[in-house]
Parts: structure tokens; C-alpha cells; sequence
């Protein structure tokens, strides 16, 4: 049997990694599965989590902090902190309220949020709920015309970027979710993509090549197609080889999102930390580079940022805030990353965001 969401939050929640058993405590086996779980042995999922911790701070001392900030603008939008909520899938397996209730919480710690194509709440209920910066996650569908009807509805509704995944254009093999026998409970399913023609279902341990799944993969073309949809900023997500930066970019992408998807389709890739700085020097600041993947900790940020990105983008630890305690959980989350963002910069030696190089770095890093 699982537990109600927490009325309160306890005291002894201290930092985001003490809601994963809250989390688990309330979720079905198979929602938990499905949340917490990666691809295959679920290599690259733990190593996500590990990689930013074997990169060593350097602490410095006597500086001038007056003025500090953790501010910074994308896209045009001003933000509290390098700080997104990553897109995540069915949201309402967690929590009753599911994306409105993080749509909510974003809002209140003035944090973009990301959502997902698969959200199990529509594109206009999201956006009527919350004034926070909303951008859109899309799959490029086989069906163009369907496509373009997301993408104009996420316009209408006031979202303010397109992030294209670009890293799944088929599940990943997860056995985690296999053993469980996850399936979508009845009242959850992605309501955005009514109407779509389904392709045929095909089982985890089914062959793929010459599989309608396969024929129907995007390719550069796709992506370059969408970019003439709509004037939007659109992000590539998923990105983990510099050439295939310089190909999106050629593509006329206005973001780089780095990403092995969590660790959720191809296990076996390095931790995104050890292919941030690639792609960074790739993309030679033509456009701005985010990154997401185990950042768990406000020095995880610093880290990041001392690579190159320009903001993180976080996913598992909201939407296991949001299934221990609900949008006060979500909203605590970042709280706690904003706090320990601003001590690790303190401590750094940086008073903003710009200050922020690899010189912060241990030099075994």
C-alpha cells in the first residue's frame, strides 16, 4: 500500500536526496519503476549522479560578496537562478495535482519549467494555472501537421521555448520497468497527444529495424523543418557528441541542451558532466549550452556552470519532491538548490554567475 502525500514537510528534509524515500514510500511499484528507474543495468543512470562529485571545488576566501547574485537571463527571460525544471513525463503518477501542481511551484521560486510532451495535463491548463515561464518539450511526430498543431498551441498558450528531444526516437530498453509491469494506471495518459495516430505498439524485447518505430525516426531534416515553424527560441536536447552540436547548429537550433536523457534510453554513455565540456567547446559560444543530468546539489550548479553551461535543468528530484509532499515539495527542492547554489559560490569565491570558471575547479578536474 502506498502513503498520502506528506501535509507538511518534515523537519529532517534537509537536502533533495531525502525525498527519494518519501517518494518511494508513496508511489505504486510501478510508478516508482518508471520515475526512479534508467535503461538496461542503469550504468549511465548511477554514473550521472557520480561524475559531478569526482569534480573537486576550489575553496576561496576574503572576497567581496557585496552585491551577490544568482540572477541570470535566457532568452529573454529573467530568472531567480541557473535553474529549470527538466520536462517529465506523466507527472500525475506522482501526485493527483501532477503538472499544475509543479507549474505552481515553479512560479513561486520564479523558476522556467519545461513540459512535456507526454504531460498528462494539457498544454492550456498548464499555462492557465502558473505565471511562470513555461517552455515546451516536443517529440517531433511522424505526422507533420500534428507537429505543427502543438507547436501553435504551446504559442497560443504563451510558452516561450521549444526544446526538441532529439536523443529518443525510441524507448530505451528499461527492464527496471519490465520487472515491475509498469503500465499507465486508468486517467493517466499523454492528453496532448489525442488524436495522433498511433504507430504499433511493439514490446521492449521485440526487434526493431524494419519496424514502422524505426521508419519513423526524425532525422536533421526534421529538425530543420520544425525550425522554420515557428519563431520561438528552439533548443536541441539530448546532445552529447560535438559534431552533432555543429550539426544542430547548422540547423539553426538557439540552444544546446546536453543530455543522455537521464539515463533512460542508452545505457552505457558517459555521465553528462564528462561530456558537457566537449560540446561546449564545440558550440564556441555561438549559442547557450545547458545541461541535465544528477545535478543533485548546489555545487553540482557551480560545477556545471564552471564548464561551460549557462543554467542545469533538473528533473527526478522535483518530481519526487512532487510525490512526497505535493507543490510545497517541488518548490522546497529548488529552495534548497538556490540556497546551496548561493553558499557554493560564496564559498568559490564568486559573486555571480559570470565569476564562474573553471579556475573554481580543483586542478585534477
Amino acid at each position: 500500500m502506498t502513503l498520502p502525500p506528506l501535509a507538511r514537510i518534515p523537519a529532517e528534509v534537509a537536502a533533495v536526496g531525502d525525498y527519494v524515500a518519501l517518494a518511494h514510500e508513496r508511489l505504486s511499484a510501478g510508478a516508482w519503476a518508471y520515475l526512479a528507474g534508467g535503461a538496461g543495468d542503469e550504468a549511465t543512470l548511477a554514473e550521472n549522479d557520480a561524475a559531478w562529485a569526482r569534480l573537486q571545488l576550489r575553496q576561496r576566501v576574503l572576497r567581496d560578496l557585496s552585491g551577490a547574485t544568482t540572477r541570470t537571463t535566457l532568452f529573454g527571460t529573467e530568472m531567480t537562478a541557473p535553474i529549470l525544471i527538466a520536462p517529465i513525463a506523466f507527472q500525475r503518477l506522482a501526485h493527483p495535482d501532477g503538472e499544475r501542481a509543479t507549474a505552481a511551484a515553479a512560479a513561486a521560486l520564479g523558476t522556467p519549467m519545461v513540459v512535456s510532451t507526454q504531460a498528462s495535463e494539457t498544454i492550456e491548463a498548464i499555462a492557465a494555472v502558473s505565471p511562470a515561464p513555461l517552455w515546451f518539450q516536443l517529440y517531433i511526430q511522424p505526422d507533420r501537421a500534428f507537429t505543427t498543431a502543438l507547436v501553435r498551441r504551446a504559442e497560443q498558450a504563451g510558452y516561450r521555448a521549444l526544446v526538441v528531444t532529439v536523443d529518443a526516437p525510441v524507448t530505451g530498453m528499461r527492464n527496471r520497468e519490465q520487472r515491475a509491469g509498469f503500465t499507465l494506471p486508468p486517467g493517466v495518459e499523454a492528453v496532448n497527444l489525442r488524436g495522433l495516430p498511433p504507430l504499433p505498439p511493439a514490446p521492449q524485447d521485440a526487434l526493431l529495424f524494419g519496424t514502422p518505430l524505426a521508419a519513423a525516426a526524425p532525422g536533421w531534416d526534421d529538425l530543420a523543418w520544425l525550425r522554420a515553424q515557428t519563431r520561438l527560441p528552439l533548443l536541441a536536447k539530448g546532445v552529447t557528441d560535438p559534431g552533432d552540436a555543429r550539426r544542430a547548429l547548422a540547423a539553426g537550433v538557439d540552444g544546446i541542451i546536453v543530455s543522455n536523457h537521464g539515463g533512460r534510453v542508452l545505457d552505457g554513455l558517459p555521465a553528462t558532466a564528462a561530456l558537457l565540456p566537449a560540446v561546449v567547446e564545440a558550440v564556441a559560444g555561438q549559442v547557450p549550452v545547458l545541461v541535465d543530468g544528477g545535478i543533485r546539489r548546489g555545487t553540482d550548479i557551480v560545477r556545471a556552470l564552471a564548464l561551460g553551461a549557462a543554467a542545469v535543468m533538473v528533473g527526478r528530484p522535483c518530481i519526487f519532491a512532487l510525490a512526497a509532499a505535493g507543490a510545497p515539495g517541488v518548490a522546497h527542492v529548488l529552495r534548497i538548490l538556490r540556497a546551496e547554489l548561493e553558499l557554493a559560490m560564496a564559498l568559490t569565491g564568486c559573486p555571480t554567475l559570470a565569476a564562474i570558471d573553471r579556475s573554481v575547479l580543483a586542478p585534477s578536474a
